[in-house]
């Protein structure tokens, strides 16, 4: 690649919309793992096309995400969904304001895909670029819209700061949320995530990928006491997660098994299982607010994001402790939790706000943690 830089934009109308009340119209690009994703969504909170490709058909039957397939799949998807977002919206790339898309984390092969198509529109129509962290595209999606934890629309205005529960693919973490690019890690997962645990436990029992919302709805159905599951690190103190001992509980449980199991087995099982990572969960949200960090900020809203929050129990759970500790819950809507264009769209929308445009190239990355934005 050349020395120059990647976009060099005379802002004319744009650059007084940046730091004016005028409304922006950002289409969003997520592509970093098994979702193909574009989206408009402009500065007051209006998500005008939404259009989310899903590869799940295609990986099923291996259990899980296969990288390669992934890629491929997105390259032949991209174009068709990008000209459906504006065709849904009936809008062209001229109504657009600002482009974004995810530069990671994520499977590189997929994130470069998304990352490509972006640069391409964005240097052939002299738009603005947002290299946008997949990881904030989960933390800030609340700011867009929010809803109550049984996924019912609630008048819920999330201001920073925030504590956020951000449970997404690899990634389970507890985060304070100053400001757009100001994330302070107050614990995170040492092996496992909640996801990969809920989707190995998924996998033992045969119940089919992905596995948690398969795990969740059988629970609903199950006895949470008849398995003893542990709960890992929850009699030390700190905010870090550990699942692999559930996991590990999980598949002694279920060797000790001759027969084929019923299906009252596998809801009390799912249900116990459950339990145990909510259970892990509350114990170190309770350890986070009495951390110094968080103390300091004293966020008023509890926040959780990510794939796993869609989980009933976890979302019902984390609003009974929001409310005990008097705390305002917030959640994205069902539709919003896994990864989708409206979230990259709407980071790009705060990030274009305090001026994080791509002026120079950028490298797609496999791994970029919040903490290094």
């Amino acid at each position: 690649m050349s020395e120059e830089k990647i976009i060099r934009v005379d802002m004319g109308g744009l650059d007084s919309k940046q730091h004016s009340n005028q409304s922006v119209l950002c289409l969003g690009i997520e592509s970093s793992c098994d979702e193909t994703s574009a989206a408009l969504v402009d500065s007051d909170r209006n998500i005008l096309s939404h259009i989310i490709y899903s590869q799940i058909p295609e990986h099923q039957k291996y259990g899980g995400v296969v990288p390669e397939l992934a890629a491929r799949a997105h390259i032949l998807a991209i174009e068709d969904v990008v000209k459906q977002t504006l065709e849904k919206a009936k809008k062209t790339i001229d109504d657009v304001d600002i482009i974004a898309a995810t530069a990671g984390p994520g499977l590189i092969g997929g994130v470069l895909v998304g990352w490509m198509a972006a640069t391409g529109i964005a240097q052939s129509t002299s738009k603005p670029l947002i290299a946008v962290n997949h990881l904030e595209g989960h933390a800030l999606v609340p700011r867009l819209c929010a809803t109550m934890a049984d996924g019912s629309n609630g008048d819920v205005n999330v201001e920073f700061p925030y504590l956020l529960m951000l449970a997404s693919g690899g990634h389970c973490q507890i985060l304070l949320v100053r400001g757009v690019g100001q994330y302070e890690m107050i614990g995170q997962t040492l092996d496992d995530s909640a996801g990969e645990a809920y989707d190995k436990v998924a996998k033992m029992l045969g119940l089919g990928y992905p596995g948690g919302p398969i795990v969740d709805k059988r629970a609903q159905s199950g006895d949470p006491r008849a398995f003893a599951f542990p709960r890992p690190l929850c009699d030390k103190p700190g905010c870090d997660f550990s699942f692999s001992g559930i996991k590990t509980a999980a598949r002694t449980f279920l060797s000790r098994e001759t027969m084929s199991v019923s299906d009252e087995y596998i809801n009390n099982f799912c249900a116990s299982f459950q339990a145990s990572v909510v259970d892990c969960i509350i114990n170190r949200l309770g350890n986070a607010l009495k951390d110094s960090r968080v103390r300091e900020y004293n966020p008023k809203t509890l926040v959780v994001a990510g794939g796993v929050a869609k989980n009933s129990a976890i979302r019902a759970a984390m609003e009974s402790f929001a409310n005990k500790n008097k705390m305002i819950f917030a959640a994205p809507p069902m539709n919003l939790c896994t990864d989708n264009g409206a979230m990259i769209a709407w980071a790009g929308i705060e990030n274009y706000r305090i001026g994080n445009i791509v002026t120079e190239p950028v490298a797609p990355r496999p791994r970029w943690p919040l903490t290094e934005l």
